[in-house]
């Protein structure tokens, strides 16, 4: 799609994850596989600084497209404000400008019970998820709003249906819902569109998770109406840089489900 040629994408929580079969292994490096086939300039933000430069090397080489990794870590020790700040700050450094946003970024401790659950994983959950979307959304604002760019935001079916044992990832993914509404709503005005994503993406994770503990998998993961889950790239990621296209304006602030390939359904 043309119109993301040259264009400035930020992905928070997209270091470099594969399947055992070689596919994109996680959402935001699924995202940042579909927008460096685009020819997007990709700026891709984590914890891991390793999965961050094998991301560069691997999107660079096979799209020949610009990736700027920078390690970053929201959470409730540190400068959040000046974490997003200088991300943002590099990114336009670095490409001139920002067009779009992907909060994708999310850390928890999921399977621990609501009466179980300590307040440091419940910070965790809030100050990965919530707190960074929060902060990055305001620090990219100015250059979103001189774009008119996109801002796409990732919640979750935990918060949708209340799934057991996820209370502060389901906490934060409905904050990151309420958050985006009122965006929607505020920057209408700016030309900004706001969405959000609930995805259902098999990841390099549950992959993991069901080769460790298959009687658990089995009991806590369902698979999808469609008899599949969701790819990461081909899936997830096409349907981030739909949002990102002026055809798609008219759908800010709606709250897109992918259940395992059924595309948009707002």
């Amino acid at each position: 799609m043309s119109f993301l040629k040259n264009k400035t994408v930020i992905i928070t929580g997209a270091g470099r994850a594969v399947l055992s079969d070689g596919r994109c292994g996680s959402i935001g490096y699924g995202i940042a596989t579909a927008y460096a086939k685009e020819g997007a300039n990709v700026v891709i933000t984590g914890r891991n600084a390793n999965k961050l430069e094998e991301a560069k090397k691997e999107l660079e080489s096979k799209y020949g497209v610009n990736v700027l990794p920078l390690q970053a870590d929201i959470n409730e020790r540190a400068d959040n404000v000046a974490i997003a700040q200088h991300v943002a700050e590099e990114a336009v450094k670095a490409f001139g400008g920002i067009q779009v946003l992907i909060n994708n970024a999310q850390a928890s401790a999921s399977g621990v019970t609501l009466a179980e659950h300590t307040i440091d994983q419940f910070n965790l959950a809030m100050y990965s998820g919530l707190y960074s979307a929060f902060c990055y959304m305001k620090a990219c604002y100015p250059y979103l709003k001189e774009s008119k760019g996109s801002v796409i935001n990732f919640a979750s079916g935990a918060g949708l249906f209340g799934n057991y044992g996820q209370s502060a990832y389901a906490a934060a993914k409905e904050g990151i819902r309420g958050l985006s509404r009122v965006a929607a709503t505020e920057w209408g005005a700016d030309g900004i569109n706001v969405n959000v994503v609930c995805p259902l993406a098999w990841t390099a994770q549950l992959e993991q998770f069901e080769k460790a503990y298959p009687e658990a998998f089995k009991a806590n993961v369902k698979m999808p109406p469609m008899g599949h889950f969701g790819d990461a790239e081909l899936e997830i990621g096409r349907v981030c840089v739909q949002l990102a296209s002026p055809d798609f304006k008219y759908m800010s602030g709606e709250t897109i489900t992918l259940e395992g390939g059924m595309g948009l359904r707002p």
